[in-house]
């Protein structure tokens, strides 16, 4: 079953979201249809790219929100700044504010618009298979051997994500030990001597950082017995807090198994 339910509804919500994957949420709730404006890069599913984008996740265009006459506004807990979700209360529009900082976290989320945007069975039914194949990854790779994951964002210097993330948390449920776990902040650099010293077995990274990851590990080659496998997943599989994320997991898991 696909997460990306295509059915029409009947459009008695309007909707404004405020990031990417809050967009995608609400389509794979209640459909594409019920939006009406959308932030900057929000380009999933594709029929979405046509509407109007009324600023990003830090700064809206009020009067064009307004213009809009949203039933509903769904931010991003965490990601829109308090001072932005305030503005649009104060002008009383209706805010939900969604948090999503595990990986089990996505399906609450489906539920929770399909309850506030009438679409609770077709919210369910994503939530159940969503949660389905996240249960069937666990169970398949629970004792699978441990391999040393690397996730990795620039060459110039490096950077990587500790264990408070869900691509942290995609990489353990896969059989993966993530080397920065214990790094201070969710993002930051590292130096390459910690990237050697890591050792890492597996290194995740994006399609458009291909050549570079390539360049980067090349360097040293002589330096490493064994060299990482390096793999390529779309970042937005893994970044965005979506419904797409149950594929990035999948990914993460297939290299893994692959390296193994």
């Amino acid at each position: 079953m696909s997460l990306l339910l295509t059915a029409p509804v009947q459009a008695t919500e309007r909707v404004i979201t405020i990031a990417p994957h809050l967009a995608e949420l609400v389509c794979v709730a209640a459909g594409c249809e019920v939006l009406v404006a959308v932030t900057a890069y929000s380009d999933f599913p594709p029929q979405i790219k046509t509407l109007p984008a009324v600023g990003d996740v830090a700064q809206l265009n009020l009067e064009a929100v307004l213009a809009l006459r949203p039933t509903q506004v769904i931010a991003w807990d965490g990601g829109t700044p308090a001072a932005q979700i305030a503005k649009l209360k104060s002008v009383q529009l209706p805010v939900t504010a969604l948090r999503i900082t595990k990986l089990d976290e996505v399906a609450d989320a489906l539920e929770q618009l399909g309850r506030l945007l009438g679409t609770e069975a077709r919210a369910k039914a994503a939530a159940a298979d969503y949660r389905q194949r996240l249960a069937s990854l666990r169970s398949r790779y629970a004792s699978a051997r441990r391999l040393r994951v690397l996730y990795q964002t620039e060459t110039a210097p490096v950077y990587s994500v500790n264990g408070l993330s869900p691509i942290s948390e995609a990489i353990t449920l896969c059989g993966g030990i993530n080397v920065f776990a214990a790094l201070p902040t969710l993002a930051a650099p590292v130096t390459d001597e910690a990237v050697l010293a890591t050792r890492p077995q597996v290194v995740i990274h994006g399609p458009a950082e291909q050549a570079a990851v390539a360049g980067y590990w090349a360097r040293f080659a002589k330096a490493l017995a064994s060299p990482p496998k390096r793999v390529a997943i779309d970042p937005d599989l893994l970044t965005r807090a979506g419904p797409r994320l149950i594929e990035g997991v999948e990914q993460v898991c297939a290299a893994l198994d692959a390296a193994r």
